[in-house]
C-alpha cells in the first residue's frame, strides 16, 4: 500500500503536537502517528537519578535504526509494535502499540530531521517554530502537569542540555524543511497542508 510519510519537527514546546493532532482529527481513519520520544534507547542498567539527567535532546539518545525499520514495514503494508516511552521512569516501559499501516503517516519529534536516512524518506517535512520564551513555558507547563516533574528539575534541564541542544541541532534542520510555520494553530498553514495532503491522497 502506497502511503504518505510526513515528519513534523520543531523545539520542544513550538506547537508540534498540536499541528499533529490537527491533521490527525483532519483523516481520522487515514492517518497514524508516530512520535520519535518513543524510540528512546532502553536504559534499564542506568539508576534512577542518573537517567534523570542524561540528555535527551541529542541525536544519540534515540534508537532511530528502529524507527527506520518500522517505518520500512509499515510502507510495505505490515503492521509493527511501537514501543512506548515512559517520561515518569525516564525509561522505555515494556509495552508496545500496534501502528497499522495507513495512507498517511506522520513522524513528529523534534529531531526527526537530524537523520538524513529519515529525513530522506518524508514526502513532505513541516517545521514548527515558536519563540524560545514560549517554548520554554508551554514545556515547564506541560512537564509539570503531564509527567509528574518539578520545575526546579526542569529550569536545569533546559539549561544544561534542552537549550543548548536545540541550536546546536534542532535548528539547524529548519532549513531543510519544506514548510516552515510559526505556530501550531496557524489556521493558513492547516487548511494549506490539509488540501495538499487530500490532493496526494486522490493521486495514490
Amino acid at each position: 500500500m502506497k502511503c504518505i510519510l510526513i515528519g513534523i519537527a520543531g523545539g520542544t514546546g513550538s506547537g508540534k503536537s498540536t499541528f499533529t493532532n490537527r491533521l490527525k482529527e483532519a483523516f481520522c481513519d487515514d492517518i497514524a502517528v508516530i512520535y520519535h520520544d518513543n524510540y528512546y534507547k532502553k536504559q534499564d542498567g542506568i539508576p534512577f537519578e542518573e537517567r534523570k539527567k542524561m540528555n535527551y535532546d541529542h541525536p544519540e539518545a534515540f534508537e532511530t535504526e528502529l524507527l527506520l525499520k518500522q517505518l520500512d514495514c509499515l510502507r510495505l503494508g505490515k503492521s509493527v509494535k511501537c514501543p512506548v516511552y515512559d517520561y515518569t521512569t525516564h525509561n522505555r516501559s515494556d509495552e508496545v502499540v500496534e501502528i497499522k499501516p495507513k495512507k498517511v503517516i506522520l513522524v513528529e519529534g523534534i529531531l526527526v530531521f537530524a537523520d538524513q536516512r529519515l529525513r530522506n524518506m518524508f514526502d513532505i517535512k513541516i517545521f514548527v517554530e515558536a519563540d524560545a520564551d514560549e517554548r520554554i513555558l508551554r514545556r515547564v507547563i506541560r512537564d509539570v502537569k503531564e509527567r509528574g516533574r518539578d520545575i526546579e528539575g526542569e529550569v536545569e534541564q533546559y539549561l544544561t542540555t534542552v537549550k543548548p541542544m536545540h541550536y546546536l541541532y534542532v535548528e539547524p534542520t529548519k532549513p531543510l524543511a519544506d514548510v516552515i510555520i510559526n505556530s501550531g494553530m496557524n489556521e493558513v498553514a492547516f487548511q494549506l497542508m490539509k488540501t495538499n495532503i487530500e490532493k496526494m491522497l486522490t493521486s495514490c
